[in-house]
């Protein structure tokens, strides 16, 4: 049976491949993996390691979808493109401005995902753990947003299945020791180019 696969590409760069092949970027900028043609690309704020959008060539009806226009007038919006849906939800912190920054609850293969984009803790998570998520990426770095304490405090309270960290460490794909530090039921930590079957 195949099942749909994301590959972690180090930073806050993933990649998801859908059962019928339906293939979706998050945040592109560095790694590998990029040979797959897009359906979608999600952007969730303009900073330049998190937009680098040129990385990926799109299908001929692909699209991009940026935080501008998921978040409209303070509405956060949902889009369904073929067997992929996508509702933005917020994400924000000292350094990531609530108005022009989202998250990403994606619904691929009766899986949802949270891509949690850069952020720290959000009133919205409470209501996360209502949602029965699979998967969580989180951010760890404690630099540009939360710590790995922090983001262990949010995993809790979402209660996905599972809870993966990303964004590490300024400047490099991955940092293992800093990943190790992230505590969470379910936790996944996938090193740069490491897959993992959505199940």
């Amino acid at each position: 049976m195949t099942m749909a696969k994301l590959l972690y590409q180090g930073h806050g760069s993933f990649r998801l491949v859908s059962e019928k092949g339906t293939v979706v970027y998050v945040d592109p900028y560095v790694g590998e993996g990029y040979d797959l043609e897009a359906d979608l690309v999600l952007v969730t704020h303009e900073h330049h390691d998190h937009n680098a959008v040129e990385l990926v060539t799109l299908k001929e009806n692909g699209r991009v979808l940026r935080a501008a226009d998921m978040l409209e007038e303070g509405r956060y919006q949902t889009r369904v493109l073929g067997d992929i849906t996508v509702h933005a939800v917020p994400a924000y912190n000292k350094n990531h401005d609530r108005s022009a920054c989202v998250g990403y609850l994606i619904g691929v293969d009766h899986k949802r995902i949270y891509a949690a984009g850069d952020t720290s803790t959000t009133d919205f998570m409470e209501k996360l753990a209502g949602e029965h998520l699979d998967y969580a990426l989180l951010p760890i770095d404690g630099v540009y947003n939360m710590d790995s304490r922090e983001a262990s405090c949010c995993a809790e309270i979402i209660q996905a299945k599972h809870a993966i960290p990303i964004h590490m460490k300024p400047g490099q794909l991955f940092d293992r020791a800093v990943a190790e530090t992230f505590r969470a039921e379910g936790r996944i930590i996938l090193g740069a180019g490491g897959i993992h079957d959505v199940g």
